[in-house]
């Protein structure tokens, strides 16, 4: 089955190369009208400039396709809403939300300045709420919407050195596990990529076979994927070199403590058990795990009745 953008509008942050630029440009041989945002700063978020931006609109225009350029920075709540306008004005209506900015500022947590800390969380968290906010009574009120929230394998794994980064990737899961909730009455999709590619942020970090297998267009097809008509919600994708795969958070069945015996010493003794992945859970919802955990309890309860 083919995909298609065919009358979607779709709006991409950080689109002035990378990463954005890949997913815009593809959106746009694919029928949708595209509006690409790039604050245009540095790697570390300093400075501003809208040329990147409308360097890749007028890639998109080459390909005779359709796009605008907006250079509004995802940290600021008025950019993203004159962001947001600026889509309804030129092409009547949003569909699908890319929320791809960001920057980097890696360093140990010892030596982390925490304006540097603050700088990175604004941006690819705080951002991407900005920029999901200001389409978001717009996609409920059309019954469709489509929003990506663009993950990492240091939000969810970890990496050394990037406590800031990983903080703000592991938030965006969380974030993407509420608009779920709040978006499906609506018919507002809400998924997450987390993406390997070598990019502006992350080049000049790997060797050239490495940079050959992570090009950007490697991780396009799976994040196109999540915000297509077909796609599914409170999905996250891990995409790069070819690979495409799930990240899921499981819980495990767990060890119940009866009365009396919930002390630290027997969580210890306890720990290999309820550690243990033979079996993973994975939970619907927060008060899913609350209901498990109390039937268990109820259960016992009768049982020791």
């Amino acid at each position: 089955m083919s995909i298609s953008f065919d009358g979607r509008v779709a709006i991409v942050t950080g689109a002035g190369g990378g990463l954005g630029r890949s997913h815009a440009l593809e959106l746009a041989r694919r029928g949708a009208k595209v509006v690409v945002n790039d604050f245009g700063g540095a790697r570390d978020g300093t400075g501003g400039s809208s040329t990147a931006a409308e360097a890749v609109v007028e890639e998109i225009r080459a390909l005779g396709g359709t796009a605008i350029a907006d250079g509004g920075n995802v940290t600021s709540v008025a950019d993203m809403d004159a962001m947001a306008e600026a889509a309804l004005k030129a092409f009547g209506r949003i569909d699908i939300l890319i929320n791809n900015a960001g920057i980097l500022r890696d360093r140990t947590f010892t030596k982390m300045d925490m304006a540097d800390f603050a700088a990175v969380v604004a941006v690819h968290l705080i951002g991407s709420a900005h920029a999901t906010k200001a389409v978001w009574e717009t996609m409920r009120a059309q019954k469709y919407g489509r929003v990506l929230m663009t993950s990492s394998t240091s939000g969810v794994y970890g990496n050394f050195g990037q406590s800031n980064y990983g903080a703000a990737k592991a938030g965006l899961i969380g974030l993407m596990n509420v608009l779920h909730f709040e978006g499906e009455k609506y018919g507002v999709r809400v998924n997450a990529i987390l993406p390997t590619a070598a990019t502006r942020m992350t080049g000049d970090m790997m060797d050239a076979e490495t940079l050959a297998h992570l090009a950007p267009e490697n991780v396009t097809p799976a994040a196109l994927y999540l915000v297509s008509e077909k796609a599914p919600s409170r999905t996250a994708l891990l995409a790069g070199a070819g690979t495409v795969a799930r990240m899921a958070i499981v819980e495990t069945e767990g060890v119940f403590l009866p009365p009396g015996q919930r002390t630290p010493e027997a969580v210890a003794a306890a720990f290999d058990d309820l550690a243990r992945l033979d079996s993973p859970i994975e939970t619907e919802a927060g008060l899913s795990h609350v209901d498990r955990i109390i039937a268990r309890a109820k259960a016992a309860a009768a049982a020791m009745a």
